[in-house]
């Protein structure tokens, strides 16, 4: 490939191109890196990576966060099956989201590997809480400064789940879900890696402002969630052969479109450990 390119994606992140990842040398680590930390969300093109390759690459950006609930790879248990078969209705993912906001140290990002696309449809859409966070006014802002939220992974995936008639068998393990402690996190954090402040409630994971009930929170969540999703804002990646998504879950949400019903999709996940955010 030829030299590393960061080109900023519309609405969100950056695709870097002129990059190998199976063979990135350490500059060219630095440089993902350091892009990762400014936008929150890289993406590339045209890469041809093995299972094993996927996992040494997530290895050189931090440890393996083996996933509780979604189905593993039978060869390689570090990577998560992100699948819908053909004849399956839902998917994964499918509603605005950041991953393990339900942990006490929240994961640091995920990296997304197509392996098997339909014809068509199947974009993930992304948006960036720096910038949900940039537009909303300065009071707005100091008032959230002072809020913390209670995140939670029981109504997802857990043995009184919302979404049981959804996920056809494929979420696993919720007496895990049961048992863990749900964390509470700031409602705008600063960022470990780039230092920015960034929103940090998500309409998957975030129950209610720590203090307020589940009804009182509902109205200013949604004015958040509005907000985060304005059409402007939105990063449609379409996904093709040797893509690869990196994002950052402290800095983005994402959104998996279910618009290709009677096709088969498999995406390989592997996750990554992160930090607590009330030290960051």
């Amino acid at each position: 490939m030829g030299d590393l390119t960061i080109r900023p994606h519309q609405g969100a992140g950056a695709e870097i191109l002129g990059i190998d990842l199976a063979a990135m040398t350490d500059n060219e680590l630095n440089a993902v890196k350091q892009a990762y930390a400014d936008y929150g969300l890289v993406f590339f093109r045209d890469q041809n990576l093995t299972e094993q390759q996927h996992i040494n690459l997530a290895q050189r950006f931090g440890s393996i966060n083996i996933n509780r609930f979604f189905s593993a790879n039978s060869q390689f248990p570090e990577i998560a099956m992100v699948t819908k078969e053909a004849d399956q209705e839902t998917n994964i993912g499918g509603g605005w989201h950041t991953d393990h906001s339900y942990d006490q140290e929240p994961a640091m990002g995920s990296i997304l590997v197509a392996r098997d696309l339909p014809q068509s449809g199947g974009d993930t859409w992304f948006v960036s809480m720096y910038n949900a966070l940039d537009d909303l006014s300065p009071g707005l802002r100091a008032t959230l400064r002072s809020l913390q939220a209670v995140h939670s992974a029981k109504h997802v995936f857990g043995s009184s789940s919302e979404y049981e008639d959804l996920t056809e068998g494929r979420v696993t393990n919720k007496a895990a879900a049961d048992e863990l402690v749900d964390p509470i996190h700031p409602v705008i954090i600063r960022h470990p890696l780039s230092g920015k402040e960034a929103l940090y409630v998500n309409p998957g994971f975030t129950r209610h402002f720590l203090g307020w009930t589940i009804e009182e929170s509902e109205p200013l969540m949604e004015l958040l969630y509005q907000k985060a999703v304005a059409e402007a804002r939105i990063c449609k990646f379409q996904w093709q052969p040797g893509s690869i998504a990196f994002w950052d879950n402290r800095a983005t949400w994402h959104f998996a479109q279910n618009d290709y019903q009677g096709q088969r999709r498999e995406m390989h996940r592997i996750t990554l450990d992160g930090c607590d955010l009330n030290a960051a």
